[in-house]
């Protein structure tokens, strides 16, 4: 399967590292934003090809499908550029930084008849698939999840510490991971989704801290609090609160209420959640089905963020 991969930063290379481990795979195109740091990871990845422009690299023979890792405010646009061009695409998380560019490409998704996925690991981490296992299987139901999702980013850097040519955001991108986890470990829609934040960053022009408050009609809540303040440890941290035990998922480690790990080492065939997204988007192609975290199944996440951003104080 011949892919073009857009996007040279820190979660291109990610998963430029789990597609060599994916076998029947060919990236051969790299479309990047700069030229110099595109040519250095198309050579460090031995991709033949490499380019400023989507469409070029699109237009490479053979090209089955796309993965997106650019800037959040080009996700839309660009996944609707594949679809149209007939190639079946992966966009990074989130897949829209707005309600209206994920209804549009909702629609292109839907009209296209290719396989068109977001990039919401958490469905594949191994320590979060253990307990929607258990979920599915009737052994377990959430109570609350309390999530907290901890960055220092007073410059606006990169995950590899890189000047980045966009800004990030805590809802749209951030929050967009918890609030679509929620919905798919209850398997439930929200129906309460509401917020507060904290002052705007003078240069930046987002918030810099925020609260979430989110239900489901079966009583489930979600708590999240979002930082991009913290000095201290960094990343996210899920507390599963259930009616039968608690489970902490920090990373990829997963522990019980007190503190005794749980082996997650042979929930799937890798511990990398990227590997494990982008398995299931050549699956998906290959045997012509819906894949887990389509466009269509995390939509839903997007339209709670939109119910958020109008709560926000």
């Amino acid at each position: 399967m011949k892919v073009v991969m857009a996007g040279q930063g820190a979660f291109g290379i990610k998963h430029l590292e789990a597609m060599a481990k994916i076998p029947d795979v060919e990236v051969v195109s790299l479309v990047g934003g700069s030229a110099d740091s595109t040519r250095e990871v198309a050579e460090r990845f031995n991709i033949p090809h490499w380019t400023l422009d989507l469409g070029e690299g699109l237009a490479r023979p053979g090209v089955d499908a796309a993965i997106l890792a650019t800037p959040t405010q080009m996700h839309a646009a660009q996944a609707i550029q594949c679809l149209e061009a007939g190639k079946h695409v992966q966009v990074e998380i989130p897949m829209a930084d707005n309600l209206a560019d994920a209804e549009r490409l909702l629609a292109a998704a839907a009209k296209s008849g290719k396989v068109a996925m977001a990039g919401h690991t958490r469905r594949f981490n191994p320590s979060h698939q253990w307990v929607h296992k258990r979920i599915v299987a009737g052994e377990l139901a959430i109570q609350q999840m309390d999530v907290q999702t901890y960055f220092f980013r007073r410059k606006n850097l990169n995950a590899l510490g890189q000047p980045r040519s966009w800004t990030d955001h805590l809802l749209w991108h951030h929050a967009a991971h918890t609030v679509d986890l929620f919905q798919y470990q209850t398997g439930e829609t929200v129906s309460v989704a509401r917020a507060v934040q904290g002052p705007m960053h003078p240069e930046l022009g987002i918030a810099m801290d925020m609260s979430i408050q989110l239900k489901v009609a079966s009583g489930a809540i979600c708590t999240l609090s979002l930082s991009f303040n913290n000095d201290g440890p960094l990343g996210t941290f899920f507390r599963y609160i259930c009616d039968n035990g608690t489970y902490i998922a920090r990373y990829d480690d997963l522990v019980d209420g007190k503190e005794q790990p749980i082996d997650v080492s042979k929930v799937d065939v890798s511990m990398n959640g990227i590997e494990l997204q982008d398995r299931e988007f050549f699956a998906a192609i290959r045997e012509g089905r819906e894949p887990n975290g389509s466009v269509a199944q995390v939509f839903p996440a997007y339209r709670a963020l939109d119910q958020i951003e109008k709560s926000l104080l």
